[in-house]
């Protein structure tokens, strides 16, 4: 097959691939909001560059095949490494003059950056920044760089700060919590320490009863000490102790819902809450929605997705929610 019949495929269905194409490659991590759960904090890391080093060594020809059987499956812009972007932009470092490469750079490039812009939607930062270089290499003076690299800048700001927040606020419930569980304290040991001296109180006056009267006196007494303290180690045993915070979640791999056709063709939009629990492995081990709008419409998508979601380990399973958004021009 020749170079140019794979580019003119690649025009021919690059349209028609674009809704499969950006459920199979942009399911990366979505930090969400954190609704109950705690978002990453994203990573300042080195920016990779926009073409791997194993591409970069290939021949030409090796490179026409590889780009060639990357749009056959899909792989238009991801994933890194081995996606018809930087194939193609390889082959242009090669072949700088040659026009069927810049036309298939230019048909990949709005894809690129719609998949960026998803990225850069759900906080999978590190994939919107490989996505924007691929972009920017294609394109150094294309419209949109400014606009998506602030967004990628602003983006990692908020969700630092928003991780800073709610560590924050977990830190100052646990110290009132601590803080109340010491008052309790406090008073059972007040409580305890004034039951003591009435039974003493008591104790002294039954000492000057008749001697007759002495040993039930004393019988008394000592069954009301015991009684007493049962109660305040009751009291101390029902203290409620301060909840553990959640564990943090950190995702690794959450993919994007699949659009359901007849929404997508009516143009319909909505989204979904759902409640998930995550398992001690990462994995999401139930799932249920809590609400949706319209009903029915995208429950099935948004279930089907978040079930696939993978998370680091954690200590302890936890339950979170999130909400899936569906709109049909994204």
């Amino acid at each position: 097959m020749s170079y140019v019949t794979i580019h003119g495929k690649t025009r021919l269905l690059a349209p028609a691939l674009l809704a499969v194409a950006l459920a199979a490659c942009s399911g990366k991590d979505d930090s969400a909001p954190a609704a109950a759960g705690t978002p990453a904090t994203p990573a300042a890391q080195a920016p990779a560059p926009a073409v791997s080093a194993k591409v970069q060594s290939m021949g030409t020809d090796q490179l026409r095949d590889s780009a060639s059987t990357a749009l056959r499956e899909n792989r238009m812009y991801a994933p890194a490494g081995d996606n018809a972007m930087e194939y193609y932009l390889a082959l242009r470092d090669k072949l700088p003059d040659d026009a069927a490469v810049k036309s298939a750079l230019t048909d990949l490039q709005p894809y690129t950056l719609i998949a960026a812009e998803q990225s850069l939607a759900r906080e999978d930062f590190p994939e919107a920044q490989r996505l924007v270089a691929l972009i920017e290499k294609v394109d150094p003076t294309a419209p949109a760089l400014p606009r998506l690299k602030q967004g990628i800048s602003r983006g990692m700001e908020v969700a630092v700060k928003r991780t800073q927040e709610e560590t924050d606020k977990v830190k100052k419930d646990a110290e009132n919590r601590a803080k109340q569980l010491v008052e309790q304290q406090r008073l059972a040991q007040q409580q305890a320490a004034e039951a003591t001296a009435a039974q003493q109180l008591a104790a002294r006056q039954e000492a000057a009863r008749k001697e007759s009267e002495r040993l039930e006196a004393e019988r008394q007494a000592a069954a009301k000490r015991e009684a007493d303290a049962r109660a305040a180690a009751q009291q101390v045993a029902a203290a409620p102790k301060p909840a553990a915070a959640a564990p943090t979640l950190r995702a690794v791999s959450t993919p994007a819902p699949r659009y359901p056709a007849d929404a997508l063709r009516s143009g319909t939009s909505g989204e979904v809450l759902v409640e998930l629990t995550v398992g001690t492995d990462g994995s999401v081990t139930e799932a249920r929605v809590l609400r949706a709008n319209p009903p029915r419409v995208f429950d099935r998508e948004a279930l089907n997705a978040v079930r696939r979601w993978r998370f680091e380990p954690i200590s302890s399973p936890t339950t979170t929610r999130r909400t899936l958004a569906f709109q049909p021009n994204q």
